[in-house]
């Protein structure tokens, strides 16, 4: 999704909006979607939002949909 340079750490800061749709069925094969969704300036480095949902190959539905927030210092 994305190549970060420069970075002196990062951290996983959080989650927005987690939902859990539907199980996953032991032995399934899954797929992994991800958006950046947003970058915004913070003290010292930059924060972003990454839109992610997980889908169970066949299944009707996602099995999880969530925003995560990273944060990156500089």
């Amino acid at each position: 999704v994305m190549t970060m340079t420069g970075v002196q750490m990062g951290v996983n800061y959080g989650s927005n909006k987690v939902r859990f749709p539907s199980p996953v069925p032991s032995g399934s094969k899954i797929r992994l979607g991800a958006a950046i969704a947003g970058v915004e300036e913070i003290a010292g480095g930059v924060q972003n939002q990454v839109d992610v949902t997980i889908e169970v190959e066949g299944a009707p539905k996602p099995s999880l949909v969530a925003q995560l927030v990273f944060r990156y210092y500089l």
